[in-house]
């Protein structure tokens, strides 16, 4: 089986040493997605804010993998906080929407490597 690794770009020194994807055969395997901005920064704002730069990485992510958010098939979203829940399915649904949507697994955790992260995405996508 053919295995690439898609590797952050140089310049985002912020990421921790991680593939932001693997393709195995025709399956994309996306790494949690964080909400970094373009400069490495946390994205500024409340947790709309954070969801949005998170699913504005999940596509650049896909697009550097030859994929789309119209190939995910299951996505394991990671919330530190349980009444965020509605506002995260309002925004996944307009990202992923019109129904139907992936597969998904929604947890609620205790905290993320990074403090102030409220969120992390991650994703199976299908190539070809």
């Amino acid at each position: 089986m053919n295995i690439e690794h898609i590797a952050p770009p140089p310049e985002a020194r912020h990421y921790p040493p991680l593939s932001l994807a693997v393709k195995a055969g025709e399956t994309l395997y996306v790494s949690g997605v964080a909400p970094y901005d373009a400069q490495g920064g946390l994205a500024k704002g409340d947790f709309s804010a954070q969801m949005k730069q998170v699913l504005a990485n999940l596509d650049e992510v896909l697009r550097l993998s030859g994929a789309s958010r119209d190939t995910v098939v299951k996505c394991n979203v990671l919330l530190t906080r349980p009444e965020d829940v509605a506002e995260m399915n309002r925004l996944y649904a307009d990202f992923f929407g019109p129904a139907p949507y992936p597969a998904r697994t929604t947890s609620v955790v205790l905290a993320l490597p990074v403090p102030d992260f409220l969120l992390e995405i991650e994703c199976v996508a299908i190539l070809g």
